[in-house]
């Protein structure tokens, strides 16, 4: 399972550029929309897709993931439908790295070890689970790792030297940066001291970097050249999906993750 995640960021490593990472919530805003979107999104040129988990405490989450994980909610979405979805996905033809983006009481809820089992075998990658602290994460990382999934740590510019060490020690697949002190968001500008995080974290790890929190545009992927493996966008992604007509919702995520990718210019109404 951990292939398609290498083999990811080889390819892109190979082709001299930053990959792309979009972030979608399952069932939002109808649980049908989830496979053309990401197949959509797979298509423009995604290079790894998140599907976030819905929960009712999205605590690391700004007001664009929050409205559309009640959205979800409001629609019966559970654990179960995500990982029907994902099943779905690979039924569909969907070959890209899937990772599921979840807090840990609704792994708890269902199970740690039935959790991972369910999961490879509909077809995930792996979990980035952002309420669970490295020094915590044992029990899940075993069962991950014995079902062939990855567990991806996030790193913020406020983690001691200590922890970062500690997730990069016992991490695969990649490390996620949080680039703000925060929740998530679109935000105008990356902070001036991001190449100094990212220069912390690397020297602890080999493994790609992916930076996520606050990517919107083009022009912060290319920001990352050098510095990271990857970007993380979600919350202008889900804005873009909310403000198009329900028959264009794939359509326009597709648009605007290959303006990401850099296939296509940004659309006046986007960069403004």
């Amino acid at each position: 399972m951990t292939n398609r995640i290498e083999t990811a960021f080889a390819r892109v490593r190979d082709e001299g550029r930053v990959g792309v990472i979009p972030y979608v919530t399952v069932g939002f805003p109808e649980l049908a929309d989830t496979v053309p979107i990401v197949t959509a999104i797979e298509a423009a040129g995604a290079d790894i897709i998140e599907l976030g988990v819905p929960y009712s405490d999205p605590l690391a989450d700004g007001p664009s993931i929050q409205a559309a994980s009640y959205r979800a909610l409001q629609n019966g979405v559970t654990p179960a439908h995500c990982i029907a979805i994902v099943r779905e996905l690979r039924t569909a033809g969907v070959q890209v790295p899937l990772l599921f983006m979840g807090y840990y009481n609704l792994i708890l809820s269902y199970g740690i070890e039935a959790y991972a089992r369910d999961c490879a075998e509909a077809g995930l990658d792996g979990l980035i689970v952002p309420d669970l602290p490295s020094e915590e994460d044992a029990t899940i990382r075993a069962a991950l790792s014995a079902n062939g999934l990855t567990l991806t740590p996030l790193l913020a510019p406020t983690s001691p030297e200590e922890r970062i060490r500690k997730a990069c020690a016992s991490a695969d697949g990649f490390i996620y940066c949080v680039s703000v002190v925060g929740v998530t968001g679109a935000r105008s500008e990356l902070p001036a001291n991001l190449g100094d995080f990212l220069a912390r974290v690397r020297r602890h790890t080999s493994l790609p970097l992916a930076v996520g929190f606050g990517i919107s545009e083009r022009r912060h992927v290319e920001q990352l050249a050098g510095i990271a493996q990857a970007a993380v966008v979600g919350s202008r992604v889900i804005d873009v999906i909310n403000s198009a007509p329900p028959d264009e919702r794939a359509q326009h995520a597709g648009d605007y993750v290959a303006e990401l990718a850099g296939r296509t210019q940004p659309t006046e109404d986007r960069k403004s």
